[in-house]
């Protein structure tokens, strides 16, 4: 019996845009339900289900922080991510004090939103066929997130948070690109050229940490990102 989809409302007021990450969202098979004023989002909300809401903040006849103050009045538990141009410390503040669990500035790629939403749910509930790994086997080593420990055979080497945060995200997305600012925004926070360097310099450690296993590689993909390579 096919399980039953993570059902999504998203409120955003630019009607392109929302038709756009409608179609994306329901591509990745999610069911997506695009309102495109706070009032009519509100309205969609109490008169449906939903596992997850995704609020653009500047919009007309109720923003998206009122919204997500009424969404958590009937429901305290549904995750909600704001889609937001604002960058401002102020503004976030004012985002998780009315119930955000995470938000995402514009502009954002498609794989930062879908990783966004699929960490969120997984911290939230378990997806339908997933739970959340901690422990992975790359090659002849075994990467213990819990512990921030690499392994092989009796060389165990305890790794930083950020090379630990990093070689995990890369693990979740093996022989996939990992987008240099989907990493960025998850670790750092966000995608200055200072912590560009600084992840550049977390990717070399991990490169030295795998050097004894041929079959494990962590490749620079030009103008995207960073893909662990395990070769049978």
């Amino acid at each position: 019996m096919e399980e039953d989809k993570i059902r999504i409302l998203l409120v955003e007021d630019d009607k392109n845009l929302g038709s756009l990450l409608c179609e994306f969202l329901n591509a990745k098979d999610f069911e997506a339900v695009l309102a495109t004023n706070g009032q009519d989002g509100l309205e969609q909300f109490t008169s449906g289900t939903y596992d997850l809401c995704l609020l653009d903040v500047m919009m007309p006849l109720k923003d998206g922080y009122t919204l997500a103050r009424e969404i958590r009045q009937t429901n305290e538990e549904v995750p909600i991510i704001f889609l937001t141009a604002k960058s401002m410390k102020d503004d976030t503040i004012e985002g998780f004090k009315s119930g955000a669990d995470d938000y995402i500035t514009k502009p954002f790629s498609m794989e930062e939103l879908l990783f966004r939403i699929k960490a969120i749910l997984r911290r939230s509930y378990q997806l339908p066929g997933q739970v959340e790994k901690e422990v992975f086997e790359i090659g002849n080593y075994t990467f213990d997130a819990n512990t921030q420990q690499l392994a092989i055979g009796r060389n165990i080497i305890k790794l930083t948070s950020k090379e630990n945060q990093l070689l995990k995200i890369l693990c979740q997305n093996r022989n996939q690109v990992l987008q240099r600012e989907t990493a960025l925004k998850m670790i750092w926070g966000d995608d200055t050229y200072f912590n560009a360097r600084s992840m550049d310099v977390y990717i070399s450690k991990l490169r030295k940490h795998f050097k004894t296993d041929e079959s494990v590689e962590i490749i620079n993909v030009h103008g995207k990102g960073f893909k662990l390579l395990e070769r049978v």
